[in-house]
């Protein structure tokens, strides 16, 4: 796009392997579990105590509060040890060190990031804006969390980076108390769960259960059945929903950098795929963070959605309804006509416009655009949240082309009836430069999500699944483009 000025910074958000989590490691068998616990109590004092130290000594400076990391994975093997042992101080931090592993989150790529005003806008120069840049960091085993920066762009569009902590850390895990039967069975039905089994398994339980008692109830279920591998799918695909529903809660006294959302590691999730941020305004002025994102069990992928008003403390949650399915949703940052709005792409090629009265639950589609120039005759689908302006919703695209080049493009959408499109671009807005094509996966721009600042688009985006850098857009050129094409 000639005539559109599109300037990309220098600053760059590179992986950095040296940003490790503590995470807890315990082995499946039960006999190997108590054998390693055995042989940990078998030391002696003093052998116990030149262990810990040693671990103390090599790992201490990796992490914010070892000591407090340690305890809490001892506290998770606790009701394997033996009932008479009473154990001091320094044999349960070493049985803790025993059972933790760390994990290096953006060891392999930071990539796909989503760009959204911070919350807060206080001391601050004319023509600045603080911002929170979402990233999807991926270490080993390409498993995906959602990592975050932070940092200021001037009226000239110059950015000051926040320092990046060298500490991630987990929050603490509040699971959903109770559930609605008739809910749960519902979202299964969505997912093709053996509706056989399930019924089998759900008939016992009250129409709201609690989250032990549908442990209690699956433990029972397995014990009355022989093994097979619907059953194990099945099983897995509800133990999946059950740990899908969640809050966390990291400490306020932590940095922004610091908080890593990791998927939950009982459920051997894959991870968290390009979470799409936006800062939603409701009716009544009130403000509430949104992305949505997809969930990767390792056989299936799930619609989700997360929600702060703080970026300390987020609710998890899936998306429900027969239109919640496929990838790349991304909501609107207000209702209109009184309803929920969102983008989507159900059938892995075109983009489809959702609409609804709860924001958790989506039944009503219809086909929005399809692939219409060759730079996407693959398939396209959406680079983030529509964005408000005075001439329309500016909903930036991604298409795919021939030997799977991504590229992003652009499209305007009608303020009142956004299923209305009054303006695309033929060609692409950003394509992979020279530099940009080589990476984890070539030839690819991709984002989730773009923020205007001043008069320009800041557009951060990800070069060939690697790294990622910021682009600024003059936003009156872009739209002009739109209105007359």
């Amino acid at each position: 796009m000639k005539s559109i000025s599109i300037k990309r910074r220098r600053e760059t958000f590179i992986r950095n392997p040296h940003r490790v989590l503590a995470k807890f490691h315990m082995p499946p068998s039960e006999k190997r579990v108590k054998n390693i616990i055995n042989r940990i109590l078998s030391l002696s004092e003093e052998e116990t105590h030149r262990l810990l130290d040693s671990v103390i000594e090599d790992y201490e400076d990796r992490h914010n509060d070892l000591e407090k990391v340690l305890l809490t994975h001892f506290k998770r093997i606790q009701p394997h040890l033996p009932k008479e042992e009473n154990l001091s101080d320094v044999q349960m931090l070493l049985l803790g060190s025993f059972f933790t592993r760390e994990y290096s989150i953006e060891a392999a790529a930071l990539f796909n990031p989503s760009i959204i005003p911070h919350p807060d806008q206080s001391k601050l120069s004319t023509g600045e804006t603080r911002f929170i840049l979402s990233l999807r960091a991926t270490g080993e085993g390409h498993v995906s969390s959602i990592v975050f920066r932070s940092g200021i762009i001037d009226k000239r569009d110059r950015i000051k980076l926040d320092p990046v902590s060298p500490y991630v850390e987990l929050p603490y895990i509040e699971f959903d108390p109770i559930y609605e039967k008739e809910l749960f069975l519902t979202r299964l039905a969505e997912l093709s769960v053996d509706t056989i089994l399930c019924n089998q398994i759900f008939e016992e339980l009250p129409g709201q259960f609690r989250h032990g008692e549908l442990e209690v109830r699956i433990q029972q279920f397995k014990m009355s059945q022989l093994p097979s591998q619907t059953l194990n799918a099945t099983l897995e695909i509800i133990g999946w929903i059950v740990n899908s529903n969640y809050t966390l809660n990291f400490r306020p006294e932590s940095g922004l950098s610091e908080r890593v959302i990791f998927p939950v590691s009982q459920m051997k999730s894959r991870g968290f795929e390009d979470a799409r941020f936006v800062r939603f305004v409701d009716e009544d002025d009130s403000i509430t963070y949104y992305a949505t994102y997809t969930s990767y069990t390792g056989f299936t992928t799930i619609p989700m959605m997360l929600e702060t008003q703080d970026f300390a403390k987020f609710k998890i949650c899936t998306l429900n309804g027969q239109a919640a399915r496929g990838k790349g949703m991304a909501l609107f940052p207000k209702k209109i006509n009184n309803r929920y709005v969102m983008i989507s792409r159900q059938d892995g090629e075109n983009l489809f416009i959702m609409k609804s009265k709860n924001v958790h639950f989506w039944n009503e589609t219809q086909k929005l655009e399809g692939p219409k120039y060759d730079w996407e005759f693959f398939q396209i689908g959406n680079c983030g949240s529509p964005i408000e302006t005075k001439s329309g919703w500016l909903l930036l695209t991604h298409g795919v082309g021939s030997v799977r080049e991504y590229r992003i493009g652009a499209m305007l959408l009608d303020l009142d009836d956004p299923s209305k499109v009054i303006g695309r671009l033929s060609e692409p807005l950003l394509e992979p430069n020279v530099m940009e094509r080589e990476g984890y996966v070539p030839n690819v721009v991709y984002t989730c999500g773009a923020m205007v600042h001043n008069d320009d688009l800041i557009l951060p985006y990800a070069s060939s699944d690697t790294f990622s850098g910021i682009a600024a857009i003059d936003l009156e050129a872009l739209i002009e483009a739109l209105l007359s094409s």
